[in-house]
């Protein structure tokens, strides 16, 4: 009964051919939760294919209802070999963003796995059944390494709603706090900073989608009979933009600016490389925050972004002053922003520039998280998955994109580690989105190592890393 036995079960686990089979039936199930409703895919997903091997390795589950209209179900599943025994949290979704059908390459699909070389094709292979399945196989590795024990307590979550901004979950876990219960919280979602090396983030940054509309009048007029004499809301709506943020993107409302970057983090980034794979983007060179390096400017600052500008009709301009203008915006944020207040923040900055008569609505929010850098529980995972995989470690203070991770954090007070398994050119949430076989192998055997390492007695810091549920612990900005 060794380290490498449950290494060796999760490489044969992919090896075998169990992994892709498990696989191909969860992307089969059409688990689209974007479309308003929730559908009966939702639940069979968690009744067909989580239930059934959670229950083989001694799970008790159970779906409970969302308590939000029209929201997807969750899964609780509980594995307790001692109560006494402190207990690790885990979480998925197996709920995916539209197929897209018709947008896919030629013989490929969003609810067939297809194999094209080292990429295996489907809805959610990346984004996220690839990624709690290479969990759930990397647990029963474990397991069976260990003659049927742990040595710990599991407690799993599943959501069918995180793709429609997570309906329910805060509510459901405020509501389940005694079930869930636990002393240290580890998932998968999001990509590696690159394909070559594990990444290990510790929270995400949050987000605040927010529009501003600007209605001049209730149609438009003859830009020939009018134009000079009549307000152009496009025309003002760009320059209420480019109040808030700069041509170079450099963020201009200082109440939106985030704390300085600490040493901590700053060292955490300093060997981070962004970008430079083959479907990777080309970086542009003096855009952002100046002064910080790019791995600074996208984990540990703030942006915002213009997501959508509309004045008229773009696909076919007419020779008239629009009625009216819209710019819908996003602000990316690290922990330390005021985000809570954005909309007052944004409404007394335009009013202070001469734009009272555009509207700010705030329509959708989300709240960053970081685990200290410093936390006992980051050098352990850092040590574990390093020897799992005989690979440098990228190690992310947070992830530069969102999840629900406050939930955890600051609900159920976890100290939270996050392995991912995808890498930045999936294409998650577009056509053609794809699992690499090699990452899921490396996956598979770098969760069976760290599901043997929590129960390797002395090994594991879980004293150092208890925080009560009861008591919710706030994020750090460390």
């Amino acid at each position: 009964m060794q380290r490498t036995d449950s290494l060796a079960a999760a490489s044969a686990y992919f090896d075998g051919g169990g992994f892709f089979a498990d696989l191909q039936r969860r992307v089969a199930f059409r688990t689209e939760s974007d479309t308003g409703a929730a559908t009966p895919a939702l639940e069979a997903y968690l009744r067909d294919e989580m239930i059934p091997p959670l229950a083989a390795l001694g799970f008790s589950c159970e779906v409970v209802p969302n308590p939000v209209a029209g929201g997807g179900p969750f899964l609780i599943a509980r594995r307790v070999e001692d109560p006494a025994l402190p207990t690790v949290m885990t979480y998925g979704h197996g709920d995916v963003v539209s197929g897209q059908d018709a947008q896919w390459q030629e013989g490929l699909a969003p609810w067939a796995l297809t194999v094209r070389g080292e990429r295996w094709y489907g809805r959610g292979t990346a984004d996220n059944k690839g990624q709690h399945s290479i969990n759930l196989g990397g647990l029963a590795a474990a397991i069976e390494a260990r003659g049927g024990r742990l040595g710990f307590n599991v407690t799993w979550l599943v959501e069918m709603g995180e793709e429609a901004a997570s309906p329910g979950l805060h509510a459901v876990c405020a509501q389940q706090r005694d079930r869930l219960r636990a002393d240290l919280f580890i998932a998968s979602d999001g990509p590696r900073v690159s394909a070559e090396r594990p990444t290990l983030f510790l929270g995400s940054r949050g987000a605040v989608n927010f529009s501003l509309r600007l209605r001049a009048r209730p149609r438009g007029y003859h830009s020939g009979n009018w134009g000079g004499v009549l307000l152009n809301p496009g025309t003002v709506l760009s320059h209420a933009v480019a109040s808030l943020v700069d041509a170079r993107g450099r963020i201009l409302v200082e109440a939106l600016r985030p704390p300085p970057v600490s040493e901590a983090v700053r060292h955490a980034l300093a060997s981070i490389a962004i970008g430079g794979g083959a479907d990777d983007p080309a970086i542009d060179e003096g855009w952002g925050e100046p002064g910080l390096s790019p791995a600074e400017r996208l984990v540990a600052w703030n942006t915002i972004e213009v997501l959508a500008l509309g004045a008229g009709s773009a696909a076919r301009p007419v020779n008239a002053i629009p009625s009216e203008a819209v710019a819908h915006c996003q602000l990316r944020f690290v922990v330390g922003t005021p985000w809570q207040d954005l909309q007052q923040i944004v409404r007394a900055h335009l009013d202070a520039h001469g734009f009272s008569q555009v509207e700010v609505a705030v329509t959708l929010t989300g709240a960053a998280t970081r685990l200290d850098v410093e936390n006992p529980w980051v050098g352990w995972a850092r040590e574990s998955i390093e020897r799992s995989s005989g690979q440098r470690l990228d190690l992310l203070p947070n992830l530069a994109g969102s999840l629900p991770n406050d939930v955890f954090a600051d609900v159920l007070g976890l100290p939270t580690l996050w392995v991912p398994h995808s890498y930045p050119a999936c294409a998650q949430h577009a056509p053609n989105e794809h699992l690499l076989a090699p990452l899921a192998r490396e996956g598979l055997r770098i969760m069976a190592g760290l599901y043997w390492d929590l129960g390797e007695p002395g090994r594991a810091p879980w004293a150092a890393g208890r925080v009560s549920p009861a008591a919710p612990a706030s994020s750090s900005n460390s």
